[in-house]
């Protein structure tokens, strides 16, 4: 009896103490962790600055840091808010960036549409898409081709958003079609 309460002892202390699988984490954490990854396989290759995003300051934004933008022109940092309710720009949008910054803040807004089941590859899209905003700017055009480059770099092919890249005359922008 001795040895059995002693082994239920380890076993609770081993449980209580193991790290959180990636299994329990939730749609926001996946989504930063999958870009962070993508653009940790494509940042090799982008150089200091693509489709007229500072690499550097992306990279920062993404990991969470300030970041110097020259687009903003001060240094600046990301906060991430998860909004409950599909009301306002979240009843048309699964996320969006408040611009411009407002007292060196710019804000992701992460709307209920973002945590929908089984788009874990969008998620990450999008992520590297509004990251894209929080840098540099509204530019849709420049958001989705920077976003398509880093997939096209980490996976070897992007999110197919020719009917988007259209319908925001993006082919008039100088930049390349995802």
């Amino acid at each position: 009896m001795n040895a059995a309460l002693r082994l239920l002892r380890v076993l609770f202390l081993a449980l209580a103490l193991a790290p959180v699988s990636a299994l329990a984490e939730g749609p926001v954490d996946a989504a930063f962790r999958d870009a962070i990854a993508a653009f940790a396989a494509a940042r090799p290759h982008l150089g200091a600055v693509a489709d007229g995003v500072d690499v550097a300051a992306y990279g920062d934004a993404l990991g969470g840091r300030r970041f110097a933008s020259a687009y903003w022109g001060g240094v600046v940092e990301m906060a991430v808010e998860e909004r409950l309710e599909a009301t306002g720009s979240c009843s048309r949008f699964a996320a969006f960036v408040r611009m411009p910054p407002e007292n060196g803040v710019v804000a992701l807004v992460l709307c209920p549409e973002f945590s929908t089941p089984g788009a874990d590859s969008l998620r990450r899209l999008t992520i590297l898409h509004e990251l894209v905003h929080v840098v540099a700017g509204p530019d849709e055009c420049r958001a989705m081709s920077f976003a398509a480059r880093i997939e096209r770099l980490a996976f070897g092919h992007a999110t197919p958003v020719e009917r988007y890249w259209r319908a925001n005359g993006c082919e008039r922008s100088g930049l390349r079609a995802p």
